[in-house]
Order: C-alpha cells, then sequence, then structure tokens
C-alpha cells in the first residue's frame, strides 16, 4: 500500500462524481421541457404523482434536482404543496436506479472475450459509451447533440471512476484497512448510520454515496449487518442537503416542501430499523446478516428499502403534509400582488432551461400586457379625468419597476450557465424587450401626468384635436395588440404588421402637429395647450417606435440569420424594396387617412 493507491481512488472518485455530474446535467438540460410539462400536468392524484417523481428522478438522476424543482413549482404557484408530496416519494424511490446501474460491476460472463454479456461489463461500456459521446459531440447535426454526448461521456467517466475505486479497494483490502473499517462498522451500526449521513451530507448525493459503497464492495467484506446502517444514514444525510436547497431565499411553501422530505425520511428510516430489528430477532435475516454482499445486493437492499417505506408510509402522507404547515409559519402579507411571479424567477430552475425561460417568459407577458393596461387607462384619462385611475396608474408602474429589474437581474445571473443555442437565442430576445416593456409603462405615466396637469390648469383639447387625437389612439391599440400577439404567441406575420403600422403612425402624429398649429394659427386651440399636446405627441410616437422593437426582436428570434445584418433587413423594409411591407403600409395609411377626413368633414 502507497499514496498512490488513495491517488487511485480518489481519483477515481473525482472520476465517478463528475461522470454523475456531467451524465445528470445532459439528461436535465435535454429533457427540461419534457419535464417541465410533466410536472406542470401533475393532478391532487398522488399515486401518478409518485410515478411522476419516480420517473423524472430515474431519467435525471437526481432526487435532489427533482424535489428541488418541485419546490420552486410549487413557490410559483405552479403546484400546491399536496401536489408535490407524491413527487417527493416517487423520487425517493427514483434515485435507486442509479445504483441498479452500477450493479453491473458485478457483472460476471464466465463465456470469455467473444460473449455478447461482455459488452455490459463496466471495463467495455465505459469506452463504447466515451467513443459514442465523443463521435456525436464532434461529428452531430442535431441541436441536441452536445447533450446527447455529454450523457454518453458522463456515463463513461462513470464507470471509468468506478472502476479505478474497484482497483483500488483491492489493493488496500491486503492492507487489512478495509476489513478494520467494515468490521468497526459491522459492530458499532451507530457510527454506520452517522456515515452514512455525514459522506451523503457532504456530497450533497444519495446515488453517489450508495455509488460509493457499492464500489467499496468490492473488497469482499462487507457484510450485511455493516452495510444497512449505513444505506439508512444516506437517507437523512441526502434529504436535509435538500432541505437546505429548498429554503435558501425561499417561501413558506417552497420551505415546506423541504420539510416535508426530510420528514418522510425520518419515517421511513425509523420504518427500516424497527423492521430490520425485528426481522433480525424472529431470524428472518439469518441468512443474510453476516453475510459478504456485492454491488447488487447493495443496489437491491436501497431499492427494497425505500419501495416498501413508499408503500407502508404513503397512506399517511396528509401527516407530513399537515406537519410541514405547523411546522413552518405562512409568510408575511405578501408585498407585491406578483409575488407568484417573482418567486418563480428561483436559480435553482438554471439547470433546467425550460423551467427558468419559462419564469422570464412569464414576468415578461405580465410586463407586456399590464404596461398595454396602463396606456389604455391613460388614453382614457385625456378626455375623462380620474385621480383614482391616475394613483391606480402610478401604482401599477411601482411593480413594473420591481418586475423589470428582477427579472432583468435574473437574465443576467442565468447567463452563464446557458449551454445550448437556441436557448441562447431566446435569453438574447428576453433581455432585449425587457427594458421596452417598461418604457412602454413609463410612456403610460407621461400620458397620464398630462392629462393631470391639463385637468389642474382646467385646460381641454378641442373636440376636433380629441377626434383625431382617438384616431392616433386606435391605430396604436392595433400596434399593441400585434405585440402581445408576436411575443406572447411569437407570432411572426403580427411582428411584421408592427413595422408598417408605426410608419403610419409617424405619418399621423405629423399630421397632428400641423393640423394643432394650423388650430393654433386661427385661436381654435389655447396656447397654453401646447406644451401637453406636444408632449403628448412625443410619447405616442414612442410607443409605436418600442413596439417596433419588440416586433424585430421577435422576427430575429424566429429567424436567426437575420441577426448577422439586423439593421439593413429593417432599413430595407422601410424604404420600400419589401412588396408585403408596401402593402400593409397602404392598406393601413388609407384606413386611417379616411377616418382623419371624416373629421375633417365633420369639424
Amino acid at each position: 500500500m502507497s499514496i498512490f493507491d488513495f491517488l487511485t481512488l480518489f481519483g477515481g472518485l473525482a472520476m465517478f462524481l463528475y461522470g454523475m455530474r456531467l451524465m445528470g446535467d445532459g439528461l436535465k438540460e435535454s429533457s427540461s421541457g419534457t419535464l417541465k410539462k410533466a410536472m406542470e400536468s401533475v393532478t391532487n392524484n398522488q399515486f401518478k404523482a409518485f410515478l411522476l417523481g419516480l420517473g423524472i428522478t430515474a431519467i435525471i438522476q437526481s432526487s435532489t434536482a427533482t424535489i428541488v424543482i418541485t419546490s420552486g413549482l410549487v413557490g410559483a404557484g405552479l403546484l400546491t404543496l399536496h401536489q408535490s408530496i407524491g413527487i417527493i416519494i416517487g423520487a425517493n424511490v427514483g434515485t435507486t436506479v442509479t445504483g441498479q446501474i452500477i450493479r453491473l460491476l458485478d457483472l460476471d460472463t464466465g463465456g470469455g472475450a467473444t460473449s455478447w454479456l461482455q459488452l455490459f461489463k463496466p471495463s467495455s461500456l465505459a469506452p463504447i459509451a466515451l467513443i459514442i459521446g465523443i463521435i456525436i459531440i464532434m461529428g452531430g447535426r442535431l441541436k441536441s447533440s452536445r447533450q446527447i454526448g455529454n450523457i454518453a461521456i458522463g456515463f463513461g467517466i462513470l464507470f471509468s471512476g468506478l472502476m479505478n475505486m474497484t482497483a483500488a479497494v483491492n489493493v488496500l483490502t491486503e492492507s487489512g484497512m478495509v476489513e478494520g473499517l467494515f468490521t468497526g462498522l459491522g459492530n458499532n451500526p451507530v457510527l454506520g448510520y452517522l456515515t452514512g449521513a455525514a459522506v451523503a451530507f457532504v456530497l450533497q448525493s444519495s446515488s453517489a454515496t450508495i455509488g460509493i459503497l457499492q464500489a467499496f464492495s468490492a473488497s469482499g467484506m462487507m457484510t450485511f449487518k455493516a452495510v444497512y446502517p449505513v444505506i439508512v444514514g444516506v437517507y437523512l444525510g441526502d434529504s436535509v442537503t435538500t432541505g437546505i436547497v429548498c429554503f435558501i431565499g425561499a417561501s413558506a411553501e417552497q420551505k415546506r416542501v423541504g420539510i416535508v422530505n426530510i420528514l418522510f425520511n425520518i419515517g421511513k428510516m425509523a420504518l427500516i430499523l424497527i423492521g430490520v430489528a425485528i426481522l433480525h430477532q424472529l431470524g428472518f435475516l439469518d441468512g443474510i446478516w453476516d453475510k459478504i454482499v456485492n454491488s447488487g445486493i447493495i443496489a437491491n437492499t436501497n431499492t427494497v428499502f425505500n419501495l416498501a417505506a413508499s408503500i407502508l408510509l404513503f397512506p399517511v402522507v396528509g401527516l407530513f403534509e399537515r406537519t410541514g404547515v405547523r411546522l413552518v409559519p405562512d409568510d408575511k402579507e405578501k408585498p407585491n400582488k406578483y409575488q407568484d411571479k417573482l418567486d418563480a424567477l428561483n436559480p435553482m430552475f438554471f439547470d433546467t432551461p425550460a423551467l427558468a425561460l419559462r419564469s422570464c417568459y412569464d414576468i415578461l407577458l405580465t410586463l407586456c400586457r399590464s404596461s398595454r393596461a396602463n396606456i389604455e387607462k391613460s388614453f382614457g384619462l385625456l378626455e375623462n379625468y380620474d385621480e383614482k385611475v391616475y394613483e391606480e396608474i402610478v401604482e401599477e408602474e411601482a411593480n413594473l419597476d420591481l418586475l423589470t429589474d428582477r427579472v432583468s437581474r435574473y437574465i443576467v445571473e442565468y447567463l452563464p450557465h446557458i449551454r445550448d443555442a437556441q436557448n441562447a437565442a431566446i435569453l438574447d430576445q428576453y433581455y432585449k424587450v425587457v427594458t421596452d416593456f417598461e418604457r412602454l409603462g413609463d410612456h403610460a405615466v407621461n400620458i397620464a401626468d398630462n392629462a393631470g396637469s391639463m385637468h389642474r390648469l382646467q385646460k381641454k383639447f378641442t373636440k376636433t384635436a380629441i377626434s383625431e387625437l382617438e384616431i392616433l389612439e386606435d391605430l396604436l391599440r392595433e400596434i399593441l395588440d400585434n405585440v402581445d400577439l408576436a411575443f406572447g404567441k411569437r407570432d411572426v406575420d403580427a411582428a411584421f404588421r408592427i413595422e408598417p403600422l408605426q410608419q403610419v403612425a409617424t405619418d399621423m402624429v405629423s399630421k397632428l402637429k400641423r393640423h394643432h398649429l394650423d388650430r393654433m394659427s386661427k385661436g381654435e386651440c389655447d396656447i397654453f395647450t401646447d406644451a401637453n399636446f406636444e408632449n403628448l405627441m412625443s410619447d405616442m410616437q414612442r410607443i409605436a417606435d418600442v413596439s417596433t422593437n419588440i416586433g424585430e426582436a421577435t422576427l430575429v428570434r424566429v429567424n436567426p440569420e437575420l441577426a448577422e445584418n439586423e439593421h439593413d433587413y429593417f432599413a430595407a423594409l422601410r424604404s420600400g424594396q419589401n412588396k408585403e411591407y408596401n402593402e400593409q403600409f397602404n392598406s393601413a395609411y388609407e384606413k386611417y387617412k379616411d377616418r382623419f377626413r371624416k373629421v375633417a368633414e365633420n369639424g
């Protein structure tokens, strides 16, 4: 035994942990869209939720990730605490799948190198997975090639690390260290329990801890009585780690998810320890108590413990829920009516792109529609001023500023976690439009301020001016309708329609200014309202301009090839070089020009 044997052991451990992380990240990233839809579809049927938690954890290879994501969805209001309990229990069972994969360490073909079973030995699987992974990454043409390749490479590194650990354990066995270690654990179950809890807490993974235990089983000196307390201890260490993550910057409901998971695991541990003690006293475990265990027995023991405990504890899950509610007091009154959406901007979603991007989208869509609602209210104040409505606009603007600040910071924090080009394009669009939506809200406040100024001065626009303003307001409403469709549904046609409508709005603003000057020269309009009118025209023009920015960002998002020559493309549209653009401009121009003509005739 030498220092190099320990280097081999810990180097293998590092490879194992990194391989598990790489494989898990790839699985989460490639399946995040499906995962999001599946978790959002959970009903109050606890059995369905259990199967969902089991399936998701089996896929992404991490019960902690599943429970933390569930906590985030509960905080965002997409799931209730009651709905999450089935997922939590399923996740605890699903995490045992990793151990069943690692049990391939025990495979003994017995048929020589030509046997087909040889392919399933870790010494064969590891290089095959690594070769497949690098081929997919370097030669793949699919958008998901990198994720799929990383999954395969992570699988290969995982087994390479396990083989290194196994080789080191075999050498250390000769020194007597391993025998002494597990003899001590066999004679002191409490020490085994604490060891399992401590290692799982440090590694933040029950799967990794069980995997290490399986690697050590290669020593041939681990007995069932020494191993089972370690396995049970792993449940506590992993659940406490998950609970801590669920508590960080979380709402009361999110914290309760972490508490329920800890309570379930405490119940599971108590049930297993009592059950094993009774069965041992009755003699049912005499055949395996002092038996040497291998990787497969450890995997099966972990699976049976989790599955049996889940079945027995399922009828009392309501008790865990009620206890969690009692232990974690309700949050104080929510400081913002959009608190659920703000809570959804959770860093725990960074490893699950579909959830992180959906959280951003929900905030941005709220910004879009709330700004639009404020603009509509401000238009109403121009003709019938109401101080209560003005206060509503100002209050909502404060909410919009908060949403803008939070989602902007979330996008910046999320950027380093982006690995996929498509997700990067989505985030680029979101970053472009977030300030534009906020500016729409600013212009609504400016228009409301103008209305308030005129009300205090007891000044009004003429009937003709109001009629013309109503035409421009209708044009802006049409533009904003297309903004909602363009961003909300990624409607390319709606995004394209914004461009010619904005040009019509520019012409209409110029027309209104000329008409206003004509009326002032004739003494029809009060000269003291001139500043208000000019400010109003400026804000209405900017509403149209900002809407164009949102439409352009949507077009570039859907057609990434435009990103390289974005400026030239849109400049060409406005210069009259696009037939469709010209037709839409002419149609809208004639529509609103005709309305101006009717106002002139009636004026």
